[in-house]
């Protein structure tokens, strides 16, 4: 074997010898647990929901991310129920006892005018006069509507009422033109889209302030528990939200008399403790809820997204969670609620930090390099000065 030769054996023995780094297998995900779901026989089919970056923060803490069940460790079941998603969290503090798919992004349905609220609410004048357009009776056959009439003059506080009682989509259309200013709709959905990121409802898209279908129209229970969070910190929001019973102003000639309308949502008479909410429907969101109810000096917000009416209407399965709900302790908690202040740090890019200043081998250094090169290079410069050093040995011997 020449010199070249040995040294290449001696260099290919040395460096296979040398241990390798350590890289850990990377853990698979656990699997989600199954949210208790009401075996439906046949149920429409909706839009798929976005797939969620796995690799981006989960608002409101890890537990959250499933797209199963969330609950603490020793909590009694939940309710068995028919809703894609769910969640069940204290309105004061924030904190969330329990979930199912919390960030699962489907339809809203009629739920988003909760989201026209809190954007609207702040901007309007209450004894504000407005007339109605042919613009904002344009709706489709099957469309919910309180009755607004053309050329019709409503005070805002009045179509306040018929969007909450009524669930009036007319009186969405008017409340969003109006408070878009010269922008119209499209302002006011702009707006509302902006006010859903400000308390952190990320997973929110608006495209319609009335909830009706569009593409790309999406939010989640999470997000629905935040936005009802700010709206039932608003007093004037509460008091058109539990209102009973209004008469709907007439206006003649076409409507002499005017009629009365009723608050739909049934929560509000048939819970004890019930405070208000929103209810929903449409063909691809199916049942949506949002509900507010206190007991014993604690007030819980449930929010329900692609319900089927079995084993009950979605207030009533609402009734369920809330009962689940009570019956913990105040300290349960598999996430929270984001306040606005921890939604705009979430929001805000972290500040460049300068680089680290040491003396130290740049392997060394913080940043996540790799110290292996170094080590190699180094082994590699002993090996070959041993193999020198043998070879040198072997033409003394040869010599003698």
């Amino acid at each position: 074997m020449g010199v070249t030769g040995l040294v290449a054996a001696v260099l290919s023995a040395g460096l296979m010898a040398w241990p390798a780094p350590v890289v850990s297998p990377s853990t698979a995900a656990p699997a989600p647990v199954p949210c208790p779901y009401a075996t439906i026989a046949t149920i429409p089919p909706t839009p798929p929901s976005p797939e969620r970056d796995p690799a981006a923060p989960v608002v409101g803490g890890g537990q959250l991310g499933t797209t199963g069940l969330a609950v603490a460790p020793g909590t009694p079941a939940p309710p068995t129920l028919s809703a894609m998603s769910w969640i069940v969290a204290d309105l004061d503090t924030g904190e969330v006892l329990g979930a199912c798919a919390p960030h699962l992004r489907r339809r809203p349905a009629s739920v988003q005018k909760l989201l026209l609220a809190a954007t609207a609410l702040p901007k309007l004048d209450p004894a504000l006069v407005v007339e109605a357009t042919p613009e904002d009776l344009a709706l489709p056959k099957d469309s919910s509507a309180v009755g607004m009439i053309v050329g019709g003059k409503y005070p805002v506080s009045t179509l306040w009422l018929g969007l909450l009682l009524q669930s009036g989509n007319d009186t969405a259309n008017a409340l969003a033109r109006v408070a878009g200013g010269d922008g119209g709709v499209a302002a006011t959905v702009a707006a509302m889209n902006a006010e859903a990121r400000r308390p952190g409802a990320d997973d929110t898209h608006a495209v319609t302030p009335s909830g009706l279908d569009a593409p790309d129209q999406l939010t989640s229970a999470y997000d629905l528990a935040l936005i009802a969070r700010a709206d039932f910190a608003r007093p004037d929001f509460v008091t058109y939200d539990t209102t009973l019973v209004f008469q709907w102003p007439a206006q003649p000639p076409k409507d002499p008399k005017g009629f009365q309308i009723q608050n739909e949502n049934k929560l509000l008479t048939e819970y004890q403790g019930g405070l208000g909410g929103k209810t929903g429907f449409t063909d691809e969101a199916r049942h949506t809820y949002v509900g507010a109810a206190q007991r014993n000096g604690r007030r819980l917000v449930v929010t329900i997204m692609g319900a089927e009416i079995v084993p009950a209407r979605a207030w009533k399965q609402s009734t369920m969670l809330f009962d689940w709900g009570f019956a913990l302790p105040a300290a349960t908690s598999v996430g929270h609620l984001v306040t606005p202040e921890e939604a705009a740090a979430l929001h805000s890019p972290p500040p460049p930090t300068a680089p680290v200043q040491s003396a130290a081998p740049a392997a060394h250094r913080a940043g996540g390099y790799s110290i292996w090169p170094t080590v190699l290079a180094v082994g590699a410069v002993a090996l070959t000065a041993v193999t020198v050093g043998v070879i040198t040995v072997l033409r003394r011997r040869r010599r003698s």
